[in-house]
């Protein structure tokens, strides 16, 4: 299966990468191919080339896998393009959250990743 790995870039700490960098590698010891932006898109360039670079991953990818945190702004830019794309959801962390009450972006995510299971 081919995972796309949706997460904060800029400003992330060590501890929080090397979390992310665990998760990626059990995804992989189970046989997925997976892009993780922080290792596989090319961070030095041009936004647009990032984000054309994540956008062509993401619409390859079977799942999104998201570790959601609410001050990344590329975070919620890379979901807006998964969620266009009607893409199947899983959440594996909320960094700052998890804030589940009305129409919050965590909320909303929560319910696509349960609504998603059931889109092909």
């Amino acid at each position: 299966m081919n995972i796309y790995i949706i997460c904060s870039v800029r400003n992330a700490t060590s501890e929080y990468t090397g979390r992310l960098y665990e998760y990626v590698a059990d995804l992989e010891a189970q046989g997925h191919k997976v892009h993780l932006p922080p290792r596989d898109t090319p961070q030095g360039g041009d936004p647009i080339e990032i984000n054309k670079c994540n956008a062509s991953a993401i619409g390859k990818a079977d799942e999104i896998h998201v570790s959601y945190n609410a001050n990344s702004t590329g975070t919620h830019f890379d979901l807006g393009m998964a969620f266009i794309l009607s893409k199947k959801l899983v959440i594996f962390d909320i960094v700052d959250g998890p804030n589940l009450i009305g129409k919050s972006y965590e909320a909303t995510i929560r319910e696509w990743e349960k609504i998603s299971k059931t889109w092909k």
